[in-house]
């Protein structure tokens, strides 16, 4: 059946890792403003992005988001479905890290430069940030559901 309530946490990670690629992931000030981002394009004219070719969460983003959305119309085959959601916690992370990762490398250029340079997570950054547990609370739904349907084959 797919009104599940895994199937709420799953649609809503799907929803923040989709809204997570068009917002900016973290921004750094060093006499003009540079923003790592996935695929944000902005009409702002003088702040250079670092979008999705330099960090692999360009990639990690949209394969959570089918990922989770996904694994929704496998509510038949649980075991199936529990693997999907273990995969998509797992993109997540290579996402969160991807982006720290880049965070930190920019970080290091601009301070070997000697520029003075001030760095701060943007809203891309939070708004991945509910995924894990969306998807956690999924995982135990499944489990549930698991669960259920063998004590009905027992009976």
């Amino acid at each position: 059946m797919v009104a599940r309530i895994q199937n709420l946490y799953l649609f809503l990670a799907g929803l923040l890792a989709a809204g997570s690629m068009f917002f900016p992931f973290w921004s750094f000030s060093a006499g003009k403003i540079y923003v790592i981002s996935d695929f944000a394009s902005f009409s702002t004219s003088g702040i250079p992005y670092v979008n999705g070719a330099c960090f692999s969460a360009g990639i990690f983003s949209p394969l959570t988001t089918i990922l989770s959305l996904a694994a929704i119309f496998f509510f038949k085959d649980r075991v199936l479905q529990s693997k999907l959601i273990l995969f998509a916690i797992f993109l997540f992370l290579g996402n969160l890290f991807s982006g720290l990762t880049a965070a930190h490398f920019l970080n290091q250029y601009f301070q070997s430069i000697g520029t003075a340079v001030t760095h701060t997570p943007e809203a891309g950054f939070f708004i991945m940030l509910p995924e894990p547990v969306l998807f956690i609370l999924a995982l135990k739904g499944v489990k549930t559901d698991d669960k259920i349907a063998n004590a009905y084959k027992r009976l």
